[in-house]
């Protein structure tokens, strides 16, 4: 599908799972990835890396490789770190991320509005110069800016300006006599819940610029975040939950049969599958790792493999409670679709002319076929 980008926000390298999902893609048509240093601490660009090195000359080249930098770091050593992990010589176009924070530390200063935009301009013309430079370098090709901010509703005070940036690019390239300005991508959080973005997709399109949708199937709305998608409930789940439960009653594993216990009482109880996961990080998985050190390396070893077992399935029974949960709540935004929420939620965005691209996260093969099927 030609509007779909494949995003690597939590692709890691030593997935192997993750590897073949970017390989489907490319081989299922994929022309953009969407990826960044800080993504993984720069594993999903090596995971990236791993799959050009199986790829003919040819086919790479026709492959876009869209990466960003912090608006408050140094983009110079930011994308020679990139070019590394990523094994090439150029970013075909390299994003600027979290302009917003330069507005919302001015914010915080207690700066007027006029003297908070001036700042924050300030700042993006020297991203910008940065940027037109490594053009002339021959380092990327073009660049952009990727903020969640500009999908705020205009008149709160942490909405991002756009209209002076065409200026700016225009002004950085004067500066640094280029011909042209390299200033070519806006990509901003756009979904079926969050259409604010809409109006600067539309301002996008009018000045000639390329627009990118994140977080389709990530949406917020009234401080609740919704994962937009169907989940089928696991068949394999009771199966490994009462595994565990017997093989932990006794004393000396008390405290994993009561966590084991509470996690199938509080299946139904997290928001949205990120909630879990933070639990899972933070608080459960430190809470196994303590419990494992009563018994012998050998058995932990051996409940460490029943326990990864367990938690494949209790995530999949969690995102299936939760996707019931989305269901509900949102009866109205989906009652006159009759697929998934998933093909509801990236029909709405592939329709929408003023939206070139979207980007989808795809770490399963399944997935990707799934996805790229649509349409």
């Amino acid at each position: 599908m030609k509007k779909i980008i494949f995003g690597t926000q939590r692709i890691s390298e030593h997935n192997p799972q993750h590897l073949q999902a970017l390989k489907e893609a490319i081989k299922s048509g994929i022309k953009i990835i969407d990826t960044s240093p800080s993504y993984i601490d720069g594993s999903a660009q090596r995971t990236i890396a791993l799959a050009f090195r199986e790829l003919e000359d040819d086919i790479k080249q026709n492959i876009e490789i869209i990466s960003k930098f912090d608006i408050n770091s140094n983009p110079t050593e930011v994308l020679e770190k990139s070019l590394k992990d990523l094994e090439i010589d150029y970013i075909d176009c390299l994003l600027i991320e979290n302009p917003e924070s330069i507005l919302y530390k001015a914010l915080e200063e207690g700066l007027s509005k006029d003297e908070r935009l001036d700042e924050m301009n300030r700042v993006i013309f020297d991203a910008f110069l940065e940027c037109e430079s490594l053009i002339q370098n021959g380092k990327i090709k073009s660049y952009g800016i990727s903020s969640e901010a500009f999908s705020i509703v205009h008149n709160n005070d942490k909405f991002l300006p756009y209209e002076d940036l065409i200026t700016l690019a225009h002004n950085a390239a004067e500066e640094l006599k280029n011909n042209n300005h390299g200033f070519s991508t806006i990509e901003l959080p756009i979904n079926i819940l969050e259409s604010e973005g809409l109006i600067c997709a539309k301002w996008a399109k009018e000045n000639s610029l390329r627009v990118i949708a994140t977080r389709p199937l990530n949406a917020i709305t009234n401080n609740q975040v919704y994962r937009l998608a169907d989940y089928d409930e696991s068949h394999e789940y009771y199966h490994h939950l009462n595994e565990l439960l017997e093989v932990t009653d006794n004393e000396m594993l008390k405290p994993l049969f009561n966590l084991f216990e509470e996690l199938d009482a509080s299946k139904h109880k997290f928001g949205w599958i990120g909630d879990y996961e933070t639990f899972l990080y933070t608080q459960a998985i430190p809470h196994i790792q303590k419990s494992l050190k009563s018994i012998d390396e050998k058995n932990a070893q051996t409940m460490l493999n029943f326990i990864d077992l367990f938690l494949i399935e209790y995530k999949k029974m969690v995102a299936y409670e939760c996707s019931k949960k989305t269901k509900i709540a949102l009866k109205e935004v989906f009652k006159d679709c009759r697929l998934s929420m998933q093909e509801c939620a990236l029909s709405y965005l592939l329709n929408i002319d003023d939206i070139d691209y979207i980007a989808v996260g795809m770490r399963k093969p399944s997935y990707v076929h799934e996805i790229m099927s649509l349409g």
